[in-house]
């Protein structure tokens, strides 16, 4: 059998898999959105706080994203006959949603927060704040490798969520390291502890705008749109496969549906019209049969055989239509 045109993007391939991203997310959240809020509450910072509640969200979403993952690699069945690959984006739109509110809750909170006169933030809070961006920045750029290995969009919204966190302890840092710096430096008139406050605020603004750009991503894959990425991993390497197999004159189109991390196509080949149905039938098994082999990403082909367009039985051309078969 010829080697792969493409690398493998099915969670079979050596490496962590989109469901084992998504539990070791859900548990670093846990664990960093438990320690901001309690030091957010003790060290009285709000942009701390507000930090902790993203990261409960992403808490929340890493546990949906695993129960999305976990129906979307269930087999096909009689009511699902292409699967449950959509589990997965539906749940990256779930984890989408809960971001955009997570940003809309932190803006109404920080306006309210600027509002009201409260306490100083207290200085170790910074250390804190280190830490977890260390933490999220590495658990971004680790889910992000896995999503472009799989081709898990669920994986890839997780990842930016993890980006979104470290943006707002970066700016939950540079809040309180105004408002401390301000107290000790800066004119005494002036409230420095809303500089905390206005930190949280600049951080929802960017949340509401990733969780924008990241409603993108599934719900391409729910409304089966085609990409440039779609072009490269799947459907140029299916059309170079098909038109190696012997008898194939030509790849007239290919459609792509996306399920999950597999691919479903609907593949037009072309063939000698003056071929028998039972050897042009064969062509169309062998095609399908291949571009499964091949290319790891498709998890099935629906061919549809048509004449070769030019030529009838008396050579004079308008060749009558040949009805569409599945392969075997």
């Amino acid at each position: 059998m010829a080697a792969p045109l493409v690398q493998p993007l099915s969670p079979t391939r050596p490496g962590v898999s989109p469901r084992a991203a998504a539990v070791v997310g859900a548990g670093l959240n846990l664990v960093l959105a438990l320690g901001k809020l309690l030091a957010g509450i003790v060290g009285n910072s709000h942009a701390l706080v507000a930090d902790a509640v993203e990261s409960l969200s992403d808490l929340i979403g890493s546990v949906i994203l695993v129960g999305g993952l976990q129906i979307a690699h269930r087999p096909p069945d009689e009511n699902h006959p292409y699967g449950h690959g959509k589990a997965e984006a539906v749940a990256g739109l779930i984890v989408s949603g809960l971001l955009l509110g997570a940003g809309v809750w932190i803006a109404i909170s920080s306006v309210h927060e600027i509002r009201t006169p409260h306490s100083m933030p207290e200085p170790w809070t910074l250390i804190v704040l280190v830490v977890v961006v260390l933490v999220k920045e590495g658990m971004f750029r680790w889910a992000l490798r896995i999503s472009r290995r799989t081709g898990s969009g669920a994986v890839e919204v997780d990842a930016w969520h993890h980006r979104a966190d470290a943006i707002t302890s970066v700016a939950a840092f540079v809040g309180i390291a105004i408002a401390l710096l301000g107290r000790k430096w800066g004119h005494a008139d002036i409230p420095w502890e809303a500089a905390d406050d206005w930190a949280a605020l600049f951080a929802a603004a960017i949340i509401i705008f990733n969780a924008y750009t990241l409603l993108r991503i599934p719900l391409h894959d729910l409304m089966d749109a085609a990409s440039p990425a779609d072009m490269d991993r799947v459907v140029g390497p299916a059309k170079a496969v098909a038109q190696s197999v012997a008898g194939v004159r030509l790849v007239e189109k290919i459609r792509t549906r996306k399920s999950g991390t597999g691919y479903f196509l609907d593949m037009h080949v072309q063939v000698d019209p003056l071929m028998p149905v039972k050897d042009a039938h064969a062509i169309g098994g062998l095609v399908r049969s291949r571009v499964r082999a091949e290319v790891d990403a498709v998890r099935d082909v629906l061919i549809h055989v048509e004449p070769a367009e030019g030529v009838d039985a008396s050579g004079s051309g308008g060749v009558p239509p040949t009805p569409a078969v599945r392969a075997p």
